[in-house]
């Protein structure tokens, strides 16, 4: 097997169990490794620290599989760590739902690769070379999961653009998704596009976050940004909302949450209107017209997908947070997230305090947001959290 030495002191992450070894910490190959070939990592004493995938393409030049020097990494590998990631959902009591997230990448000891259930459905992201080169492997143990009729993939993320691998997306086994496949979320049923929808068909990772609009909706006119699938909205609708304005910038995306409404009973209810446009114009306009709301959700797309792109990403987050604190009446409620993982939590927070003190209004924080469970955060991962939120009480 290709050996990867790493230079003089960079050693200290992957002791950390960190599943990340950048370019810059490597001293010389031993051999000329394939994209995803399995390499053994040693320190630049000659010390055993790792097996990790090599992608010759990437800043991020290999990710650890594992750092047991008795752990080989093959089709027994793959199986164990897909059946403890089963194990963990089961532990959360998400697994007997009909959608969770079943693998989460660097968590779940499998970098790179995401895999969602929906239904008998499995939608797959291989994300890195290392997945990729083992996906055949990965696709075959996913196909043994009991209730499973078909396994979809949804690789059509930048992110291998980056490791110098075309988009994919198809059926990988089994049967194709059907087209009205629907999920069931605390009380809501939702559609879910498999092939056409965003990420791998839906955002898991909101579920309980959005439960807390029950709390705040009664009687309140809600305005739900980037609504997408309209969950956050349909909830406050539910919970009695004398009214809720779906905002997408994608007609798409206002389709399907039209055809959501109409799926949880709401067909024709005039409390609910459906507007296509961009957040931040239509914030603009609302503020220009003197227009309020007591609730607004604030949950944007990624503004930033590197530590370098967060000074844009900033100001971004600042002009739709402060545009939200304006339009919200004396005691309303703001409920704001991101979804960048270069946003860390605090960072988020100033941003969103000056966001407060530019409108001249304050605000008690009610609740702290992050991914549901089943998208798992581990330690030795900071760059795994990458969902931060709040809901924040308007005092004034």
């Amino acid at each position: 097997m290709k050996k990867l030495f790493l230079a003089s002191k960079r050693d200290a992450s992957v002791l950390r169990r960190h599943p990340w070894i950048f370019s810059g910490a490597v001293s010389r190959m031993d051999g000329v490794p394939e994209a995803g070939e399995t390499v053994e990592v040693h320190s630049a004493s000659g010390q055993w620290l790792a097996r990790a995938a090599y992608s010759p393409a990437l800043q991020i030049r290999a990710r650890v599989w594992t750092i047991d020097p008795d752990e080989a990494v093959d089709a027994a590998f793959f199986a164990r760590r897909i059946h403890a990631a089963l194990k963990f959902r089961e532990s959360l009591g998400v697994w007997s739902k009909d959608a969770c997230r079943l693998v989460h990448g660097e968590a779940d000891g499998l970098p790179a690769l995401v895999v969602d259930r929906y239904g008998a459905f499995l939608s797959c992201q291989f994300l890195s070379a290392g997945t990729e080169r083992w996906k055949k492997v990965i696709v075959d143990e996913l196909s043994k999961l009991p209730g499973i009729e078909g396994i979809y993939e949804r690789s059509d993320a930048e992110a291998r653009r980056r490791e110098g691998m075309e988009l994919a997306d198809g059926v990988l086994w089994g049967d194709e998704p059907p087209e009205e496949l629907a999920i069931h979320e605390n009380g809501l049923t939702m559609r879910v596009n498999l092939p056409g929808g965003h990420k791998t068909g839906y955002y898991l990772d909101q579920r309980e976050n959005r439960l807390s609009i029950d709390d705040v909706a009664e009687g309140a006119e809600v305005l739900d940004c980037c609504c997408y699938s309209g969950a956050f909205g349909l909830r406050a609708a539910k919970a009695g909302a004398k009214s809720v304005l779906f905002l997408d910038a994608a007609e798409a995306a206002i389709d399907l949450a039209r055809a959501n409404a109409a799926l949880n009973g709401l067909a024709g209810d005039t409390r609910l209107v459906f507007q296509t446009g961009d957040m931040f114009s239509v914030l603009r306009k609302f503020r220009d017209m003197r227009r309020t709301f007591d609730v607004i959700v604030l949950d944007p797309p990624k503004f930033a997908a590197t530590r370098g792109q967060l000074p844009r990403a900033a100001k971004g987050y600042k002009d739709i947070n402060l545009l939200a604190c304006k339009l919200l009446r004396p005691n309303g409620t703001l409920l704001t997230f991101s979804c960048s993982a270069a946003m860390t939590p605090e960072f988020f927070r100033t941003i969103v305090a000056e966001a407060l003190t530019d409108a001249g209004r304050t605000a008690r924080v009610v609740r702290s947001f992050a991914q549901a469970p089943d998208h798992p955060q581990a330690l030795n991962f900071p760059e795994g959290h990458y969902l931060t939120g709040l809901q924040l009480a308007i005092s004034n």
